[in-house]
């Protein structure tokens, strides 16, 4: 079998074989060779230690070098290269406490996660492959190395790295695997939630997002996303949807945009519904104010992973509006863009459309009309060049300190006023006309 790999990754293991050294690409990089991805890096494993490493080449940077990681810099680009080792006692289901350099790379190979990351490859040697590696790819499965208790014992992030290999690459995951994984999920709790956001994070920005339902059925959600296990265990009892909230939500993963923000809006979305007061009008359940419970649900989940703030932001006010119909038209369209502004205007309209694709057949086509129609007045808004925020008023702060309104509160109610009329009729948006109606937008304001 033989494995097309970068120029400077073969320089670099030829070079180690020339000093008497062993080397092998190694990990993620064979596996997504193997599967005819292309690599996003490529990592490097050899007998050599780190000191003898660095003798070989003219700029390294230790970038680990407490666990044996070298960067080689070639160019501008660096590569990983790390001892073989073998892994001491994990005393935080996390991190070794200490690393054993060995010169045997079927050692090293034994201590990692799962056997689609425990390939290494050589030009000259081939494929080393001990642990069935290429077998598993061959029949999607993901499957620990040995014992999954211990691999799990060892690092319970392994835990949802398995659950993310499985949507990334639309895997199953092996029963004693999935068993172990189920014993063992309250051991999470032990890790970092900056390393669960990220896990999760690429899980949801997969091409199989709704393999989330992993996450949930191994009862991890419990423990960042309470509210998605009272959603699934909820029954379902709306006209509009043939499943539970839970499902309607795992149900809209796939039909938006794998980017972050767009796919974490969609799972927490509807996550206030459940605590919100249900009233039912011809036989369809409304969740009253569920909107603004869920984005204030959605704020508190977010910001217990650490994201960062400009993603709340984004998906704050995503949720929040989500519900919204624009009964007026373009009014209500540009008073929705003077608070999320269009970037975000269009990933609700993503968003609003995937709610609808997961409705009902027989209910979808009328909403779809709509959402067509709230988009042609969007973007015909933005042809227009219609105001909605405050810098595009044609009157501003200046000019109305020279009509003889003093700096204050008062101004900015003024300009609050005449920004709320032109929203409501742009034709408006004149100099003379604002003010000339200057008395009249002094008593809204």
């Amino acid at each position: 079998m033989v494995i097309r790999i970068p120029e400077n990754v073969r320089r670099i293991i030829e070079k180690l074989e020339e000093y008497g050294h062993e080397a092998y690409a190694v990990g993620g990089c064979v596996r997504d060779a193997l599967l005819h991805r292309i690599p996003q890096d490529w990592d490097i494993t050899t007998s050599a230690s780190p000191e003898q490493v660095k003798a070989l080449f003219r700029r390294t940077i230790d970038t680990g070098i407490q666990h044996g990681t070298v960067t080689i810099m070639l160019g501008n680009d660096g590569y990983e290269v790390t001892t073989y080792r073998i892994d001491g006692e994990y005393e935080d289901a996390r991190h070794p406490k200490q690393v054993v350099y060995t010169t045997d790379l079927a050692e090293d190979l034994r201590r990692r996660d799962f056997t689609i990351n425990a390939m290494a490859y050589n030009p000259k040697t081939g494929l080393v492959d001990l642990f069935g590696g290429a077998e598993d790819l061959k029949n999607k499965i993901v499957r620990c190395v040995g014992s999954p208790h211990e691999r799990f014992t060892e690092d319970a992030l392994r835990i949802l790295r398995a659950i993310r290999f499985s949507a990334q690459l639309g895997f199953e995951i092996e029963a004693g695997t999935d068993a172990a994984i189920k014993e063992l999920a309250p051991t999470l709790t032990k890790i970092s939630r900056e390393r669960v956001q990220a896990e999760v994070t690429k899980l949801l920005v997969s091409d199989h997002p709704q393999y989330f339902r992993k996450v949930y059925e191994a009862g991890i959600t419990k423990q960042f996303y309470p509210e998605f296990d009272v959603m699934m265990e909820m029954e379902g009892n709306s006209v509009s949807y043939d499943y539970n909230i839970g499902e309607h939500s795992l149900a809209m993963l796939g039909l938006v945009g794998g980017t972050p923000v767009l796919r974490w809006t969609t799972l927490l979305h509807d996550c206030g519904k459940p605590f919100c007061p249900r009233v039912e009008t011809e036989g369809a359940v409304h969740y009253v104010g569920h909107a603004e419970e869920s984005a204030v649900r959605a704020k508190r989940i977010l910001k217990e992973l650490k994201f960062d703030n400009d993603t709340i932001d984004q998906v704050t006010k995503l949720i929040t509006w989500h519900t919204e119909k624009f009964a007026d038209g373009k009014p209500s369209i540009r008073r929705c863009l003077n608070h999320i502004g269009p970037d975000l205007f269009r990933l609700f309209l993503e968003l609003a459309t995937a709610d609808v694709m997961t409705k009902r057949f027989a209910i979808q086509d009328d909403d779809l009309f709509h959402y067509m129609e709230v988009k042609r007045l969007f973007l015909s808004i933005l042809a227009d060049g219609d105001c909605y925020r405050m810098d595009q008023l044609a009157v501003n702060g200046a000019d109305l300190k020279a009509a003889g309104v003093n700096p204050g509160p008062a101004m900015g109610h003024i300009l609050k006023a005449m920004l709320e009329d032109v929203m409501i009729v742009p034709e408006r948006n004149k100099k003379d006309y604002l003010l000339g109606h200057l008395a009249e937008y002094q008593k809204i304001g």
